[in-house]
This record gives structure tokens, C-alpha cells and sequence, in this order.
């Protein structure tokens, strides 16, 4: 029996569980818990992105409360500080250099958006990451709020599929 055939034949409450584990937003959560059983991690895959799209306003701001910064080490639920140590492994063997940009580059952003610069840190090195939280200083507030909405997605997507594998 795979991940997924447990996940499918888990009680709600229990998928519910393991979804708000990888993002804390409820609604999300149950729409891809009520659109079991699943055929494939594909599938669930396109389900959880077509459930996020779009988050409310309301939806991104709870997610980026809880957010950490860049660099800095989680706050909150045990599996938020999880996936966030994961996901920002790579930062942590930044030199220097870079944690300091990151940090001014954290302050910066916040002061001009005022919210936490959020990105999906998994896979990207400490340099993209920077480089990355530079160029999105140049967006407006719209864009950066579908740019967010967008990472917010590509991590919620990436939690789960972790999750069944």
C-alpha cells in the first residue's frame, strides 16, 4: 500500500490533518481532501493547484503571517517549522555575504510590501533566492501579490507531494 492509498483511505479528519499540515488554510485543505480518491499524485497535484487558484486575500495574508523570513527559523507549529527547515536548508550554508543581503533585503521588502517576502525556497540556491527577493523589489504591490499567490501554490503543491511520497 503507497501513501496515496492510505491518504485515500484516510477518515477526512485525518487528510484534513496532513494538508493543513503543508499549508494552514482550511478551505484549501478540504477541497483536496473531498476531491479523494485519487488516481495518481498527478492528480493530486492538479487538484491541490486548482484548489489554490486563486487564494483569497484573506487566504495569503493567514499563510504570510505565518511565514518565516528568509533565512530565519520558523515560528509556529512543529510541521510549519519542518517543511520551512527543509525548504531553506540550502540557505543555511550561505556564507556571509548573503545572509546579510538576505536579511537587508528581507527588511527592505517588508518596508515596501509590508509583508514577508515569500518564495518557494526549496530547490534554489541562497544567490537565486537573493536575486530573486531583488528583482521582486521592482514590482508593484499588484504584481507582487500574484507573484506571492503564485509561490504560495508551487509550495503548497510541493508540501503534499512530499507528503505521498
Amino acid at each position: 500500500m503507497t501513501l496515496l492509498d492510505d491518504f485515500n483511505a484516510a477518515d477526512r479528519q485525518e487528510c484534513l490533518n496532513l494538508l493543513l499540515a503543508c499549508v494552514a488554510i482550511p478551505r484549501w485543505a478540504a477541497e483536496v481532501a473531498d476531491g479523494r480518491p485519487y488516481e495518481d499524485a498527478r492528480a493530486v497535484a492538479q487538484r491541490a493547484r486548482q484548489a489554490a487558484d486563486p487564494w483569497t486575500a484573506e487566504e495569503l495574508d493567514a499563510a504570510l503571517s505565518r511565514h518565516p523570513r528568509i533565512g530565519e527559523r520558523a515560528e509556529g507549529s512543529e510541521a510549519d517549522a519542518a517543511h520551512s527547515q527543509r525548504e531553506q536548508a540550502g540557505v543555511a550554508t550561505a556564507d556571509t555575504e548573503v545572509l546579510q543581503r538576505l536579511a537587508e533585503g528581507n527588511k527592505a521588502y517588508e518596508e515596501r510590501f509590508g509583508q514577508v517576502f515569500l518564495i518557494r525556497a526549496a530547490g534554489r540556491s541562497p544567490e537565486e533566492i537573493l536575486e530573486a527577493l531583488e528583482e521582486r523589489m521592482t514590482n508593484d504591490p499588484q504584481t507582487e501579490r500574484r507573484v506571492l499567490a503564485e509561490q504560495l501554490r508551487e509550495i503548497a503543491v510541493l508540501r503534499l507531494q512530499g507528503a505521498l511520497q
